[in-house]
């Protein structure tokens, strides 16, 4: 049940959207069970995505990038849940590494890595988390040293999204280590040829088996410092503090996208499948189920256009971007959930996109901060 046009929208991003469609239905869909399988896409898909432009789409143009706002960025996801084809990790990838060096990067390390980002020459990947730490990021343990002209990097992380194939990683480390905050410093690693860097295992994860997710080891890696992101040291915890609404708020348009995914294809299912002589839609149960779920994704629908209108205003703020997190991912668990009982025993078949739904949808409530860490910030501002 996709929504019409949203207020946010124009011709060229519709055009986007079609783009992006097409791209997600021909490129990637058809080989969603292989990647899951192997749990990482196939490292061309990156450059096919590039070639067609559908990286760092809200990039500026002058450094290889779209040129666009947040919408399409939003239509990249909204298509790619659509398509049922979740696992090229394009939302971390463009929504957030590229953006923390446009933002916050100097005009060379711009000029360095956004071109190469925007083309899938490179993968780009965010090291946070670590084994120890969850969503505390005051408490990583990560160390980069200045030692001469480098920094030399030592510690490990976990659950890093794009990890396997990432050839640039931003990597969260203690500069000060004296320091809580203030110690923190975003620096660029990039994996080809890195002494002292490796991979892990990729993790077996309960969904989104196609999306790599690795771990990520340093050991004594050296880098210059021209690596820092910015020109000063320490500035990292503020860096995250102002990129990570942008990123609750893409995991929410792809919670709102999921849900009306799941009701679209729920209706369908209840209408085919047939129960006692009648189809399983005519049941008072089912339709009452539907008219919740279908209830929930207007009023998430609603909710999402107004912050993605308020995002690309400048205007949306913390509390309202963590709202649309917590809310829209606990929507979407309840809704997939419901639809998947709809199915019957259909719906525990891996072979059916809702299952798929269901278990895809869990690490919402995790990720990008969790759901729990979300209400601590709301309450912070009430």
């Amino acid at each position: 049940m996709p929504s019409p046009r949203p207020v946010w929208s124009d011709d060229d991003i519709e055009a986007f959207r079609d783009l992006a469609r097409t791209f997600f239905e021909k490129e990637c869909a058809p080989h969603e069970q292989r990647w899951c399988e192997q749990q990482h896409v196939d490292r061309e898909v990156w450059l096919k995505a590039g070639e067609l432009g559908l990286l760092c789409p809200s990039i500026p143009a002058e450094y290889g990038g779209g040129g666009g706002t947040f919408a399409h960025e939003a239509v990249l996801a909204e298509e790619q849940v659509r398509a049922a084809a979740p696992s090229l990790g394009a939302t971390v990838h463009s929504t957030i590494v590229a953006h923390y060096v446009n933002s916050y990067g100097t005009e060379k390390q711009k000029r360095r890595w956004l071109p190469r980002l925007a083309t899938g020459e490179l993968v780009g990947a965010i090291a946070m988390t670590e084994p120890g730490t969850g969503s505390d990021l005051q408490a990583i343990t990560t160390k980069a040293i200045k030692d001469g002209g480098d920094y030399v990097i030592d510690g490990s992380k976990t659950f890093i999204s794009n990890g396997l194939l990432a050839e640039l990683v931003i990597v969260v480390a203690k500069t000060d280590p004296g320091n809580a905050a203030a110690g923190i410093s975003l620096v660029v690693v990039e994996t080809e040829g890195a002494d002292g860097f490796s991979r892990g295992r990729v993790l077996r994860k309960i969904g989104q088996h196609g999306q790599d997710t690795a771990e990520l080891f340093f050991s004594g890696v050296r880098v210059p410092t021209a690596n820092l992101i910015g020109e000063v040291e320490g500035q990292g915890f503020i860096q995250l503090m102002q990129q990570l609404p942008q990123e609750r708020l893409v995991l929410a348009v792809g919670a709102a996208a999921a849900i009306e995914a799941a009701v679209t294809a729920t209706v369908a299912y209840t209408k085919d499948r047939h129960a006692f002589g009648r189809p399983v839609f005519n049941f008072q149960n089912t339709k009452f189920k539907l008219a919740e779920a279908a209830t929930t994704a207007k009023i998430g629908r609603v909710f999402i256009d107004d912050c993605i209108v308020k995002h690309i205003k400048a205007e949306l703020d913390i509390p309202t971007a963590s709202m649309a997190k917590w809310w829209m991912s606990e929507q979407q668990c309840q809704v997939a959930d419901e639809c998947l009982q709809l199915f019957g025993g259909y719906g525990y078949m891996a072979e059916y996109p809702i299952s798929r739904m269901f278990t895809d949808s869990r690490i919402q409530k995790i990720y990008g901060g969790t759901n729990e860490i979300m209400k601590e910030i709301i309450s912070r501002f009430l």
